[in-house]
This record gives structure tokens, C-alpha cells and sequence, in this order.
């Protein structure tokens, strides 16, 4: 028996809409992490992009678990020395509540220029619940606090 490796004619990209609504972070992010690679596919192989589009809407109604929204701090860095910034997650998640989701995914996918792509194009995250991207007839996700299902 061969090994299967994909190559871009086995490979389909389909849509996916995912609620934020009430789910945790870390949880929310593993997910789309998974549906971003394509590990979801009987045909995943690492070093191709055979992952799904994901949009993500109701970012600002993510939950963060324990004291993570007065006691997490994202880090920035402006370049000159002792310019760090730290930023709450309350206020990240105030001001631009996308920011926070798109964070935790790049956290939880592999640090090589394949995850740079994902996130540059497979990753779309909203607010509120409407998005731009009815024409790609995207299938609902559904993501529940103790099951995840498709």
C-alpha cells in the first residue's frame, strides 16, 4: 500500500461560517486552526494548503474563561528601546474584537510561511453577525461548549 500525498487537483476549499457567540477562546481557535490546515480531511497533508475558508462572526461575543479579560495582555513592540506596550484583552476585545480571535489562531498554527498564507487569506473574522461572503454559500459550523460537530 502507497503512502497518499494530495495534489492540488485532490484538493477542494469550501466555506465555513463559525459562531463566536458564547464559545471560549482557546477552544474557538483550536477549531478554526484545524479547518484552516484541513486536518479535518481524510486527504490532509502537511505541506499543502488543502484547508477550508473560514469566517468567523459575533467576535466580540467570545468568552474568556477565569480573570483572562482584566488579567491577559497582548505585547507589541514599538522598535525603539523600552517601548513595549501591553494592551488588556478587555480593551483589545472592545475596540477591535477580531484581532483577538485572529491572534489565538496564528498561536495555535505551525510558524512556517504555509500558517502566513492561512492567515493572510483563509481566516475572515467579523464583529457582529453579518459578513460579505454570502456568495460563497458558506455551511454553518457549529461549535458547542462540550462537543464540537459538523
Amino acid at each position: 500500500m502507497k503512502t497518499f500525498t494530495a495534489t492540488p487537483a485532490d484538493i477542494s476549499h469550501d466555506w465555513h461560517v463559525v459562531d463566536a457567540d458564547g464559545v471560549p477562546l482557546g477552544r474557538l481557535a483550536s477549531l478554526v486552526a484545524q479547518l484552516i490546515r484541513g486536518k479535518h480531511k481524510p486527504t490532509y497533508t502537511p505541506h499543502m494548503d488543502g484547508g477550508d475558508f473560514v469566517v468567523v462572526i459575533n467576535a466580540s461575543k467570545v468568552k474568556l474563561t477565569g480573570k483572562k479579560l482584566t488579567n491577559k495582555h497582548y505585547f507589541s513592540h514599538t522598535g525603539y528601546m523600552g517601548h513595549e506596550r501591553f494592551t488588556a484583552a478587555r480593551d483589545l476585545l472592545a475596540k477591535h474584537p477580531d484581532r483577538v480571535i485572529e491572534k489565538a489562531v496564528f498561536g495555535m498554527l505551525p510558524k512556517t510561511s504555509l500558517a502566513k498564507q492561512h492567515m493572510r487569506g483563509k481566516l475572515k473574522v467579523y464583529g457582529g453577525a453579518e459578513h460579505p461572503h454570502a456568495a460563497q454559500q458558506p455551511k454553518p459550523f457549529s461549535v458547542t461548549p462540550s462537543k464540537v460537530s459538523a
